[in-house]
């Protein structure tokens, strides 16, 4: 008898034991469990008017200052980074001798970094003002513009890597204190906000890297383009500082 309680205490002991392993090795759920109605999965219900409301949200905050300065910083962001960086930066360094494969690898370092960059800024902007957060890195990327001309050269020294370093964590950066911004402004409809303020970013990247090349063709060097760059971004900077964020509506 001693003998059988031993081992249905064990088989027991054994069965918890699986069970333990079982639930830490079976993955964790990435969304709830879903809604079940009479026994069954219940699909979620479509919300009707989705579009309809996205556009209204364009046209209300369209009649607002914060906005056009949200869009107007955010479009900057967009000329200062896919507009001139990741398009002119190759053949930039190119005509100064560099080649190709290294210009790509340097951009390559500049999207290495910028993840830390993005979640940095993410941090700071949980603790700081966003308007400051969001100038300070307009003024900054806008000095490293100004000063790259002078970095190129046929070969990479350590003030190019300081340049790729420095531009990586700015890269991104902008967005957490936008995205904080339009919530501030705009309250619950500021995500979709945030949506067309970054079609704002698509046409300053777009014509930034129309206009670069235009540039390129008829002076004969980047120079002038990297320095209109910079000139845009300290405007950006100071647009920043306008943005007020209890001005927009806060639409349901």
């Amino acid at each position: 008898m001693a003998l059988g309680d031993r081992g249905t205490r064990a088989d027991r002991a054994g069965h918890r034991a699986a069970g333990v392993v079982g639930a830490a090795r079976s993955p964790r759920r990435s969304r709830p469990a879903p809604v079940r109605r009479n026994g069954f999965e219940a699909k979620p219900e479509p919300v009707p008017g989705a579009a309809r409301r996205a556009v209204r949200l364009l046209f209300d905050a369209a009649r607002t200052g914060p906005f056009w300065l949200l869009a107007g910083t955010f479009a900057i962001c967009g000329a200062s980074t896919n507009g001139i960086m990741w398009t002119h930066f190759a053949p930039a360094a190119h005509d100064h001798g560099m080649p190709t494969t290294m210009a790509a690898s340097l951009l390559a370092v500049v999207g290495v970094v910028n993840v830390a960059g993005t979640i940095g800024s993410g941090w700071l902007t949980d603790r700081f003002s966003p308007q400051l957060l969001l100038a300070g890195y307009y003024a900054l990327r806008g000095l490293s513009l100004l000063a790259l001309p002078a970095l190129f050269g046929p070969t990479v020294q350590p003030a190019m890597i300081g340049f790729v370093v420095l531009f990586g964590l700015l890269d991104v950066a902008t967005v957490p204190p936008t995205i904080a911004l339009c919530r501030q402004v705009f309250g619950a409809g500021g995500a979709i906000v945030f949506g067309w303020v970054s079609a704002a970013h698509q046409v300053g990247a777009g014509m930034i890297a129309y206009f670069g090349a235009v540039a390129r063709d008829l002076l004969g060097s980047y120079d002038a383009v990297w320095i209109g760059a910079a000139a845009l971004c300290a405007a950006a900077a100071l647009m920043a500082f306008a943005i007020r964020r209890s001005s927009g509506p806060d639409p349901a």
